[in-house]
């Protein structure tokens, strides 16, 4: 990967991190209303969290403390919700999504349950921000005449290079 792919990596990456930040620090708990974006609250009742011990970071405070949360919504028996919404949801998070219909998200990344309370918020608002997310279709293209070519021709080059690597008294 060049320097230019590597850049567009890491600005998406820090781009993403931002995000996410932005999210963790607009959250205030408790709250009544979580808001995913301009057209979607989602009521606090409806969000179940559990607590474990976690395995990350916490020192000897990892096994007392029960820091790592996980976050539970039912999207089937969701009233914020509208049946558009839960088939997209359903749709772009299946792999995450129980058979019961309930999305799961973890937290265990920082050492205090409020964090990975945040955390947990902040992930579960950019996933079904992202699922409900429009996307416009994919426009079929085809390759260039001239693309064809250069591809043709780069080709050609690179034969007769090697063509001219050989011995003399070699053939084919």
């Amino acid at each position: 990967m060049g320097d230019a792919g590597r850049w567009i990596v890491t600005s998406q990456i820090a781009r993403r991190s931002r995000r996410l930040t932005q999210i963790y620090r607009s959250i205030e708990y408790p709250f009544l209303m979580l808001r995913v974006n301009d057209h979607l609250s989602i009521d606090d009742s409806e969000l179940d969290y559990e607590f474990a011990r976690s395995s990350g970071p916490g020192g000897q405070n990892v096994n007392k403390v029960e820091t790592k949360v996980t976050l539970k919504f039912d999207i089937e028996a969701s009233r914020s919700l509208t049946e558009l919404q839960k088939t997209r949801i359903a749709e772009g998070l299946a792999s995450r999504i129980t058979k019961d219909g309930v999305l799961r998200v973890t937290s265990q990344r920082h050492r205090t349950r409020e964090a990975n309370r945040h955390a947990a918020i902040g992930r579960f608002i950019e996933l079904i921000d992202n699922a409900l997310e429009v996307r416009a279709p994919r426009k079929k293209t085809r390759v260039s005449r001239a693309a064809k070519r250069r591809r043709l021709e780069g080709k050609k080059r690179h034969s007769q290079k090697k063509a001219m690597r050989r011995s003399p008294g070699e053939s084919d």
